[in-house]
């Protein structure tokens, strides 16, 4: 077999099902069906769901065809053609209408199915390997929700069984690593649909993590001589109508609340409100650079049909810090910067990155200065990276630095801007030794991103079984029976004397359950105290993912943890 485009593969794929859904479902009325990533799609109007078992069908019809090895052949017609040949189809219809005049036009066949589409598709159905049909999902025709509620059957497909082995592979790992349900089973947070999709609670085991996360971050700030600050969740907009968000990003923000006559936002950003704090007094080029750090709360629009877990919500909290600092300094803030993104990404264990220099859609004349320090930056740490053209702030270019987590997914979690149009806006300044007024050069860092985003980042990663260091539990102390328990108390409160987070299980289960119990909750350090323990004065440590129990007195197991957290691993 020759090889081909697995786009093309893939969009072979989606005619293939709508062939077979015209021959076992002829009542569905096929719409639309691209490639995706991972695999393709095919909307149909139909009265009736689609089960399961359709499901089972319509694969099963699916393999037949391929194995038929129909070849794609295509052919130019006219508008008037192409409407007449889908004269039942209202959807074909109207696409078939609302192609511009200056586009060809062209029907594409396989067997006995012919299908309007622009092209880009194997030679032949028997160039498909494999195939699996995944699910339905309602979706509105052409996105909008004033339109019909179609059906979508999601589909993919490859060139080998084995690609598709192991992408199906790849997709229960996942599922095991899903941040929603693990978040749920480990007692992290939730969303509450009586307060509004979104919107993250978090559980004492939760809020735990986050501090100490938070408080790791804050640390490295503090060493690098940032300034925390703290601004106002609510703004009156004209700030936004100053600093240009609600001119380029007003889709992203929650409408006006009327206060008094006046109207303010929820903020979507917090350079607005750093900003201010900057023009709050006279600055010298003596103060500069000026460094504010802020775990500041944002809220963005986001519809209900896009939020996902902690990934995509409508309120979170940036690890946000912008610098202030004379055009001179600016190359070398921006490597300090990079260091320390690359210093927390370390921390939590992540080792492949990609790196991106995003240019601004409408260059402006001090965007070269940007690109440059953005680009020096990177080839002075030896790092590749690729170009975003346009992907770039309304306000400046930046790097986006995007991870990939423990089995290959891609993140995009930090980001690094460099502006000077914000300063222009703002009118900042600051006195330089020549005795004149010059403006200063912004950097927004945000190098954790969102930290909701960024939790579900780690629990996936990790799938659930954090590093000891920031486990909301490190150790569990589970005595084998009752006799046992004051002395389980005992070692856990001098574990927690020495700064330990340590539970003890006073539960009236059996040890083996209790084991498995805490197994489940993904606890670093299981110490199991029987007899011999309690004579002893020792543990018997059952740590996670080694198969060895071993004893050990409670100071050394204590000085292990201790090692264990500060290594940072």
């Amino acid at each position: 077999m020759t090889s081909v485009d697995i786009a093309h593969l893939r969009h072979t794929a989606a005619h293939v099902l709508a062939y077979a859904v015209q021959d076992l479902f002829p009542d569905a009325k096929p719409t639309i069906g691209p490639a995706i990533d991972n695999g393709f799609y095919y909307d149909f109007d139909r009265g009736t769901p689609f089960t399961p078992e359709d499901l089972a069908k319509l694969e099963a019809r699916m393999h037949e065809i391929v194995q038929a090895d129909y070849r794609m052949t295509g052919r130019r017609v006219t508008r008037d053609e192409a409407i007449a040949a889908f004269r039942d189809n209202p959807y074909k219809v109207e696409l078939a209408e609302q192609i511009p005049a200056d586009e060809p036009i062209t029907l594409y066949t396989i067997g006995e199915f012919t299908d309007l589409c622009r092209g880009g598709h194997a030679d032949s159905t028997g160039e498909i390997g494999a195939l699996k049909l995944m699910s339905v999902a309602g979706a509105y025709w052409r996105g909008d929700e004033h339109n019909a509620m179609l059906q979508r059957i999601y589909g993919t497909a490859f060139a080998t069984q084995q690609e598709l082995d192991d992408y199906l592979a790849f997709l229960e790992e996942a599922a095991k690593r899903d941040h929603r349900k693990l978040g749920q089973e480990l007692d992290l947070y939730h969303v509450d649909e009586m307060a509004g999709g979104g919107l993250i609670f978090w559980h004492p085991k939760g809020a735990l993590m986050r501090g100490i996360v938070e408080q790791f971050i804050r640390d490295g700030l503090r060493e690098r001589g940032y300034l925390p600050v703290v601004t106002p969740h609510v703004v009156h907009e004209n700030l936004y109508a100053t600093s240009g968000h609600l001119e380029n990003f007003a889709e992203g923000m929650f409408g006006p609340l009327e206060v008094e006559g006046q109207r303010f936002r929820l903020k979507p950003m917090n350079c607005p409100g750093h900003i201010l704090i900057y023009r709050s007094d006279g600055r010298s080029y003596r103060d500069l650079p000026l460094r504010y750090s802020e775990f500041g709360t944002v809220y963005r629009f986001e519809r209900s049909g896009t939020l996902h877990g902690l990934t995509r919500v409508r309120g979170f909290t940036q690890d946000d810090a912008h610098l202030f600092c004379t055009p001179e300094q600016l190359q070398s803030e921006f490597e300090q910067t990079l260091d320390e993104a690359l210093r927390l990404m370390d921390a939590f264990d992540f080792k492949d990155f990609e790196y991106f220099l995003s240019t601004r859609e409408h260059r402006g004349p001090t965007d070269e200065i940007a690109e440059n320090a953005i680009r020096n930056a990177l080839e002075s740490h030896n790092l590749p990276y690729g170009i975003d053209e346009g992907g770039g702030a309304f306000y400046g270019p930046k790097l986006d630095i995007n991870l990939h987590d423990a089995i290959g997914r891609k993140w995009q979690l930090g980001t690094v801007q460099v502006d000077f149009v914000l300063p222009e806006r703002f009118d900042l300044k600051y006195r330089g030794a020549d005795g004149h007024d010059h403006r200063p050069v912004m950097i927004h860092r945000a190098l954790a991103g969102s930290m909701e985003r960024f939790f579900g980042v780690l629990i996936e990663h990790f799938a659930g079984a954090f590093p000891a260091w920031i486990a909301p539990v490190q150790a569990v102390v589970a005595p084998i029976s009752e006799h046992q328990l004051d002395y389980a108390y005992e070692v856990r409160d001098r574990l927690r004397a020495r700064g330990f987070r340590v539970d003890a299980d006073a539960s009236n289960e059996k040890i083996g359950y209790k084991i498995r119990h805490w197994k489940t909750q993904k606890v670093p350090y299981i110490l199991v105290v029987g007899k011999a323990e309690l004579a002893e004065g020792t543990v018997n440590v059952n740590e996670r993912g080694v198969d060895e129990k071993r004893a050990a007195t409670v100071d050394a197991f204590a000085d292990e943890l201790a090692a264990r957290v500060a290594s940072r691993r």
